[in-house]
């Protein structure tokens, strides 16, 4: 062959596999975005219906307003879902693909699984990028919003927290431990406060206890506050100052859930909670669990490959797509499990987060390559 038509052809098979990479990749989109776009709407569905049954308890809740609230809990819900779809999609991607025969030409062509599953895995990455940078932070958004929203319509303000608050602060008039029911959405105030004071050398000094506890610059503003020590009868106040170290801010953000706090914010989340001695592993665990996300997406592509690539005449599809199934399940359990451990202190949050998806990534190329290679 001359040299020219050497250089053509080779020109001419870059050119195909271009146009090959953006064909499999715009089916890969568009599958995991149907299959997302699905879970998204039956989320949706299923809690503006659960929305209207409780609004019948809450004077002025209209329909609007519940379907409002159910548009803005919905996309941190659905997050929850988005490696299922990133598996499920590509699972029907590949499945209709081979279906088609158009797996078969493309090896006949001598294009290999390695190289057809290099633009799903590339989408996979990318899909992963996009939603801790840009769909996560819209998500956070919306998450707070809908609690402020819902502790307004219900009068339920312990649901911003979801949890009991414990913490400690160092102040000028010693330490303390302040424990409170909940956390007023959008406010730095404290509902039903305990708080226990002691002196810089530990002993205890007296306990406070409050309807509301607001946090202002440099102290807290207790209302309604019964004060009980060893010495005295307890003596009731209207109002009480005490001395805090801690800052309205940080209050705020202590005690948001992790995942109503966006992407961008974590970092500085980690940091102001550290820095007021609290307990910042949840909000660390679910950083490292982002930055994570990419790597468990390309594992779910490579588990959905696995058990995927089987051509429709040799039968057994149907247990092919149970066994990706299955193992969706068992990752999303083993990550689960992992989350729990970090959580719990017991594994380090890096390790929580990171070993499901690089196991993921290690099982799903070992099944390939005893399919494709062994």
């Amino acid at each position: 062959m001359p040299p020219s038509a050497a250089l053509h052809a080779g020109g001419h098979d870059l050119i195909i596999g271009a146009t090959l990479g953006r064909y499999f990749s715009i089916r890969f989109v568009k599958t995991i975005l149907v299959v997302f776009g699905t879970v998204f709407a039956l989320v949706y569905t299923i809690d503006f219906v659960e929305l209207m049954r409780r609004a019948g308890d809450a004077p002025g809740a209209t329909a609007a307003m519940m379907a409002q609230l159910a548009l803005f809990r919905t996309p941190s819900v659905a997050e929850q879902v988005l490696p299922f779809a990133v598996l499920f999609g590509s699972m029907a991607t590949l499945l209709q693909l081979s279906r088609k025969l158009e797996l078969v030409v493309a090896r006949a062509a001598g294009i290999s699984a390695w190289e057809f599953l290099q633009p799903g895995l590339l989408v996979a990455a990318l899909l992963g990028v996009a939603s801790i940078t840009l769909y996560n932070p819209l998500s956070a958004a919306l998450r707070q919003q809908a609690g402020i929203i819902e502790a307004r319509i219900f009068d339920n303000p312990s649901r911003a927290t979801g949890r009991e608050i414990w913490m400690r602060q160092r102040s000028p008039e010693g330490q303390a431990i302040i424990r409170a029911e909940a956390l007023v959405p959008g406010a730095s105030t404290l509902t039903r406060v305990t708080m226990f004071m002691f002196d810089d050398s530990g002993a205890f000094i007296q306990r406070v206890e409050a309807k509301e506890a607001h946090l202002r610059d440099g102290f807290w503003d207790l209302r309604d506050a019964r004060v009980l020590t060893a010495e005295e009868e307890p003596r009731s106040y209207g109002q009480m100052m005490v001395a805090s170290s801690l800052e309205p801010a940080q209050l705020k953000e202590s005690f948001t859930a992790p995942d109503a706090v966006s992407f961008w914010s974590l970092r500085e989340t980690i940091e102001r909670t550290e820095r007021a001695g609290l307990d910042a592993r949840p909000y660390r665990l679910h950083y490292d669990t982002l930055l994570a996300r990419p790597v468990l997406f390309v594992a779910m592509v490579l588990v959905a490959a696995s058990v995927s690539l089987r051509f429709f005449r040799f039968g057994g599809i149907a247990k092919l797509v149970l066994g990706g199934v299955a193992a969706g399940f068992m990752l999303y359990v083993a990550t689960e499990l992992m989350e729990d451990l970090g959580a719990s202190g017991l594994v380090e949050t890096r390790v929580a987060a990171w070993f499901p998806a690089i196991v993921g990534v290690m099982l799903g190329v070992l099944a390939l390559l005893y399919q494709e290679d062994g």
